[in-house]
C-alpha cells in the first residue's frame, strides 16, 4: 500500500486514513518508528493504562468538581 502525505516544518506526519485502518490505529497514541532497509516502519504502541477507561464502574456518578466532598479523609 502507497500513500501521499505531507511532512510539516516541525517535522509532523498526517497518517492517511487508509495506512491507519491497515495498522489498526482507532485512537491517537505513541508509536515505534524504525527505518529498514531505506523504509519507514511504524507500529502503534498501545496503551495498558487506556485500555482500562470504561472497564470500571462506580456505584454513583461524582462530578469532578465536587470530588475532595467525597473524599473520606479521615483515614
Amino acid at each position: 500500500m502507497q500513500s501521499i502525505t505531507t511532512i510539516t516544518p516541525k517535522f509532523q506526519v498526517h497518517i492517511p486514513v487508509e495506512i491507519r485502518r491497515k495498522l489498526n490505529i482507532t485512537t491517537h497514541g505513541k508509536a515505534n518508528i524504525s527505518v529498514e532497509k531505506g523504509k519507514i516502519i511504524i507500529e502503534p504502541i498501545e496503551s495498558k493504562f487506556m485500555s482500562l477507561g470504561g472497564k470500571y464502574r462506580t456505584p454513583k456518578a461524582v462530578k469532578v468538581e465536587n470530588l475532595r466532598n467525597e473524599i473520606d479523609y479521615s483515614a
